[in-house]
């Protein structure tokens, strides 16, 4: 099973730690449940999940995934995700990835990138040759050298 293809999914990695960090970015963040410096979430392409993404851009980098890196960002990263779907009242669904029919945590855990996050480094904007920021499709071969 791929990505559905009726919304744009866009993979969002932090790429730098969360020391020294504002009060209102750090919420943003742990609101998109990055906690950890190279971790990656999956989400849509929405309007807010934009607005959030700009707040936090000197800290994210970001882009449009495409099928092939979704799923081996499942099968090289994906955590199962053993405990209860909803809750006994089945009021309340808990936050979990689907894929292949099997629920995932909403995260992965990647390693540093082979080669580098580029010439700038990771406190740069990708348009002036660092690493973050909005990098289109580009952001595919980041993530393949994280897995």
């Amino acid at each position: 099973m791929t990505a559905p293809t009726d919304t744009k999914k866009l993979a969002v990695i932090l790429i730098r730690s969360l020391a020294r960090v504002r009060k209102p970015i750090k919420d943003t963040l742990f609101m998109l449940k990055l906690r950890k410096k190279n971790q990656c979430i999956i989400i849509d392409d929405t309007p807010m999940n934009s607005g959030m993404l700009n707040k936090a851009k000197d800290y994210l980098a970001w882009g449009h995934i495409n099928d092939e890196t979704y799923q081996l960002l499942f099968e090289k990263r994906g955590k199962l995700y053993l405990g209860r779907v909803t809750d006994l009242k089945k009021k309340y669904n808990y936050k979990t990835l689907t894929f292949s029919g099997k629920h995932y945590l909403p995260y992965f855990n990647l390693n540093p990138p082979r080669k580098g996050f580029g010439i700038k480094g990771i406190k740069v904007a990708y348009n002036a040759g660092g690493s973050l920021g909005n990098r289109g499709e580009k952001i595919n071969e980041l993530l393949q050298r994280m897995i």
